[in-house]
């Protein structure tokens, strides 16, 4: 199965739902502000993740819709605060909502796709025992997401530990995944053990899809990613790459070189292209390909529990798009 096709399926599928819930009201400020990245499209992964789980249980898809639309809300409420947070100007090409808006209408406006998630999550048709599984699933989520946040952003300038760092992107990145998919399966009638595996089937894959994300922000193509190449060495981020490469620089001199060059805003594109050669001298580069392979089979290996589906086939090919893509 072709996981792009299918996600631009999904896409098209949740576009006008994701549409439907924000309603005209005033200020017209905010309500623009809120509407700007929902609307704006993208993978929608996590909508898809949703929508899949509840599909491969053999749950009735359209049940799952209001919570993929919730999750993808959840998603770019935490989008905005992240622009803000990390000063960024610019997503999918567009100007970030804090410089579009000013900072006190972004931060309203992602409380408010917030409040509005949890006011759609209350739109499902389910049973009061399951509803209350699915609302522990996603608040625990976004719990989880401001500890990750915020331990991202202490961690930022420092060299963390292997173990620390996986901590903080399962915090920061695989719980809104997880919760995306064991919500999926709970409103699909799943039993427990079944919502089990399919949580930590995604919080593999978002392991996974974090370690190559990381990995693209040092050998990706910017004109593909859409992102700076080299920034993340730049903002001195202690990502696997980094870890792996403190371990492993043998040469003290290449290990001080490499640590100047790291959290150095005055970064060179010269010197961006000599830290990648360093990481790649120690191997850290292929370290991280293994790791985020590693963390897609095991996610993979969870899903043995369903039986065969076209929403399996795109759980297990979602997977494998999560390190075989350039953005």
């Amino acid at each position: 199965m072709d996981a792009k096709q299918y996600l631009l399926k999904t896409s098209e599928e949740v576009d006008g739902p994701i549409k439907s819930y924000i309603k005209n009201e005033e200020p017209q400020k905010l309500i623009e502000a809120s509407r700007q990245y929902p609307y704006a499209g993208g993978k929608r992964m996590r909508p898809a993740i949703v929508l899949a789980a509840a599909g491969a249980v053999g749950g009735d898809r359209s049940k799952a819709m209001p919570l993929a639309v919730a999750i993808e809300y959840i998603h770019n409420f935490t989008l905005i605060h992240d622009d803000y947070m990390d000063g960024d100007d610019k997503r999918r090409g567009m100007t970030t909502i804090h410089v579009g808006y000013g900072m006190p209408t972004a931060i309203l406006a992602g409380d408010a796709l917030f409040a509005k998630a949890f006011q759609v999550i209350a739109e499902l048709d389910i049973s009061g025992d399951r509803l209350k599984d699915v609302l522990r699933y996603v608040t625990t989520a976004v719990w989880d997401l401001a500890r990750g946040q915020e331990m991202d952003t202490a961690n930022e300038g420092k060299i963390v530990s292997e173990d620390v760092y996986i901590e903080t992107i399962r915090l920061k990145t695989s719980v809104l995944f997880a919760a995306a998919a064991s919500g999926g399966a709970i409103i699909g009638g799943a039993d427990k053990k079944t919502v089990e595996a399919i949580n930590e089937y995604a919080m593999a894959l978002g392991l996974g899809f974090q370690i190559y994300d990381d990995y693209l922000g040092i050998a990706g193509d910017s004109s593909k990613t859409g992102k700076s190449v080299g920034n993340d060495i730049r903002k001195g981020k202690c990502t696997i790459l980094v870890t792996h490469a403190m371990e492993h620089i043998k040469d003290p001199q290449v290990l001080a070189e490499f640590k100047d060059l790291l959290g150095n805003q005055k970064d060179t594109k010269k010197d961006i292209d000599r830290a990648r050669e360093i990481l790649k001298e120690a191997g850290s580069i292929d370290y991280a390909l293994k790791c985020a392979r590693q963390k897609i089979d095991e996610a993979i290996s969870k899903l043995d529990c369903l039986e065969p589906s076209e929403d399996k086939d795109f759980m297990i090919a979602l997977a494998e798009y999560a390190i075989d893509r350039d953005v």
